[in-house]
């Protein structure tokens, strides 16, 4: 009986991860159509404000460990992707002027879409990190890496819970965790679907994104 109790449990989290694969090849190219007059506008705009690429790649990592590029609109000076990678703060003179509207907006954000129609992210799940960032919190913080037992996300419990932008403050980083892991261990479909709408209220709140 248990056995059969374990299978069942197994079918239905195994449908569910289908389905919410499934949503996300959904929303993310149906929002990347609606979306693309903005982000083309967007595009060109970053050409005008300043010099280097449209888009900005770095390396992070995502479920069971797998590094990826993410896609982000560049927003500052640099392109940093090493073994050093210094996170912004307020009035941070490698952010462009364009680069801050876009950022505490979220729209430097939403080339992630490709990601997630390309599997390597999720719409929700845990943020990720630069890889060296995530080497440094995994020494520090215990039980980090089960982060990495979820797709990474655009949006998350954590930053819907305030945990969004810059984490040099250890003890801030040691919550945002904290808040990733509450998410790994009760992810469900309704659950997303929750976050996916007070992310909608939260974008609006330009606290914390600099």
């Amino acid at each position: 009986m248990s056995n059969l109790v374990v299978t069942e449990a197994w079918t239905e989290s195994k449908q569910d991860l289908v389905l919410k694969r499934i949503i996300d090849i959904m929303l993310s190219g149906l929002a990347l159509v609606i979306l693309s007059p903005l982000l083309l506008v967007t595009a060109a705009a970053i050409k005008l404000d300043s010099s280097g690429p449209v888009i900005f790649r770095q390396r992070r990592r995502g479920f069971n460990g797998r590094e990826f590029a993410i896609y982000k609109f560049r927003t500052m000076t640099v392109l940093e992707d090493g073994p050093n990678v210094r996170q912004a703060q307020r009035h941070d003179e490698r952010v462009t002027w364009l680069g801050r509207l876009l950022r505490s907006s979220s729209i430097d954000e939403l080339p992630q879409l490709i990601n997630v129609l390309t599997g390597e992210m999720s719409l929700v799940g845990p943020r990720p990190h630069a890889v060296c960032h995530d080497d440094e919190y995994s020494k520090a913080i215990e039980n980090y890496a089960f982060r990495h037992h979820a797709k990474p996300g655009i949006t998350g419990w954590a930053q819907v819970n305030r945990f969004r932008g810059p984490t040099a403050d250890i003890a801030l980083m040691h919550k945002r965790v904290e808040h990733d892991l509450w998410y790994v261990d009760n992810w469900s479909l309704l659950l997303d679907l929750q976050i996916m709408m007070r992310t909608c209220v939260e974008v609006v709140r330009p606290h914390n994104a600099y």
